[in-house]
């Protein structure tokens, strides 16, 4: 082989083979398993090994941050920067600071969000080696394709025929 390798990827006419697939290519210890369909299938992220989402986690760190920023802002201008007695309020009238305080929660959470989700998912990636394999455009219609990558070469073969798929192509890097 002169040309460097992605991995090897296999062809399935279903769901239910390529979960299958999936659950006995981690049980047999590959670790570079990526699966792809056309339609979401259940268990088929902790099949491949999905681990733990942080999506979560930072939309309410920004959420948070955007929240506290907001309130810290308009403290800040209302009590040090320049305080004005209106109506006998005291300087620090929270109630009035609570709708920016509130719409900066929701719009920091959301592009934190947004741009976190691109970030953890590797986004925008233009280009990827399974596009390489001329099949790999029914992915998106109605074949089901499991990939191993960075696994030693005949043995992925192997392991992936003894699947029984429609068909086992080599991806090229």
């Amino acid at each position: 082989m002169s040309e460097k390798l992605y991995g090897v990827i296999a062809e399935f006419a279903s769901a239910e083979a390529l979960l299958d697939a999936a659950r006995r290519a981690r049980t047999a210890g590959y670790r570079g398993v990526e699966a792809y369909a056309p339609f979401p299938v259940d268990g088929l992220a902790e099949a491949v090994g999905m681990r733990r989402n942080w999506i979560a986690a930072l939309v309410f760190g920004g959420g948070l941050l955007g929240g506290l920023g907001g309130f810290f802002m308009q403290w800040y201008s209302a009590v040090v920067s320049y305080p004005i007695n209106s109506g006998g309020k005291p300087p620090n009238s929270w109630p009035a600071f609570i709708p920016v305080t509130f719409e900066l929660t929701v719009l920091a959470a959301a592009l934190v969000g947004f741009l976190g989700m691109l970030f953890l998912n590797g986004l925008p990636r233009l280009y990827h080696p399974v596009f390489n394999v001329r099949e790999f455009d029914l992915a998106s219609r109605n074949r089901f394709f499991l990939c191993l990558r960075a696994a030693p070469h005949d043995e992925a073969r192997r392991f992936l025929a003894g699947l029984q798929p429609m068909g086992i192509w080599d991806v090229p890097q």
